[in-house]
């Protein structure tokens, strides 16, 4: 779900955007510095299964949540937020997160707590993650030693940033199963990164362990395609896995084998760029070439058992307007 106020009348912007923002997904205060000039914001809001990812974009302003709105009102759901714009801080529990920026930071909304951002002259961008307590991998007393903290967007938290990424960019075209695995995984990934900065990942279940693992996995192959020497000896070498236990990890987690990962991801790929009419001057064979698919005809016959016609063809129907059916 997309939305925005650009339509509305200047006049109306910012209380429009105001009582948006006091119900997702509970009640908060907004009140801005620029709420009198031409407050324009947008938003979007993507379910994956228990996990919800919001992005927004909008004029500073500044945050609030009381005691009285948590009596009124409490889902019991964390707010995990990738700070990509003006940088903001957080105060909750007497903790303040200091400015945040390319980060990640976290509060609950079972409790009080304050957000701005000081940069009048720049628009706040974040993508959040809204995580319900009983769905992070954590008890709640010792996920609140990390609300109002910087959490670093590198290892596991960069996994865990570019999976919110990709959910709010890519979401729309999933499977509602594909969501549901994906909103999961981002759990699990943030009680890995919280576990972390609180020196405990020993006490996350061994299940979230092996999903955190298998996440960090599929980001070095995505990383990597490229590489024609990648293959399930390499990603076992650079995780320090045995090849028996990887290719276990695969069969548990993902139900295929590390190979057809890569095949399948290196082919969707190539099925974008083919898509893509400023790559038109690339032959077919330098686009399988370039995701690590060197040889011209097993690129050709991978490319039609898993899109059902050849990648000449492909480009061709994607030029048509009629955008042809791909994938099974």
């Amino acid at each position: 779900m997309e939305i925005t106020n650009a339509h509305l009348p200047a006049s109306a912007r910012f209380g429009f955007w105001a009582e948006l923002v006091s119900d997702q997904p509970a009640r908060m205060r907004l009140t801005s510095a620029v709420a009198s000039r031409d407050f324009v914001a947008r938003a979007s809001l993507t379910q994956a299964g228990p996990v919800r990812v919001a992005w927004f974009r909008s004029p500073p302003a500044h945050l609030s949540r009381t005691w009285a709105d948590v009596r009124a009102d409490d889902p019991g759901v964390y707010q995990l937020m990738f700070v990509t714009g003006a940088p903001l801080w957080i105060e909750q529990r007497r903790q303040d997160s200091g400015l945040v920026h390319g980060a990640l930071a976290m509060f609950d909304l079972s409790e009080p707590f304050r957000g701005d951002v000081p940069d009048r002259g720049h628009d706040t961008e974040v993508v959040i993650a809204q995580i319900p307590h009983d769905v992070l991998p954590l008890p709640v007393d010792r996920a609140r030693r990390a609300l109002a903290v910087p959490l670093a967007a590198s290892g596991v938290g960069g996994v865990l940033a570019d999976l919110m990424t990709s959910i709010r960019a890519h979401g729309a075209d999933c499977a509602p199963r594909e969501l549901e695995r994906m909103g999961r995984m981002t759990a699990d990934l943030a009680g890995a990164v919280i576990a972390r900065r609180l020196d405990a990942y020993g006490q996350l279940p061994v299940q979230t362990r092996q999903d955190v693992m298998l996440a960090r996995i599929l980001g070095f192959i995505d990383a990597n395609l490229a590489d024609p020497r990648l293959g399930p000896a390499a990603v076992a070498g650079f995780h320090h896995l045995s090849l028996r236990a990887l290719h276990a990890l695969f069969r548990q987690q993902d139900g295929g084998t590390v190979a057809a990962v890569i095949r399948r991801r290196r082919l969707e790929r190539c099925r974008e760029d083919l898509a893509d009419p400023r790559l038109d001057a690339l032959p077919v064979a330098a686009i399988g070439a370039r995701w690590g698919l060197g040889h011209p005809q097993g690129f050709s016959r991978a490319f039609r058992t898993m899109f059902g016609m050849a990648p000449g063809e492909y480009r061709r129907a994607a030029r048509t307007g009629k955008h042809p059916r791909t994938g099974r």
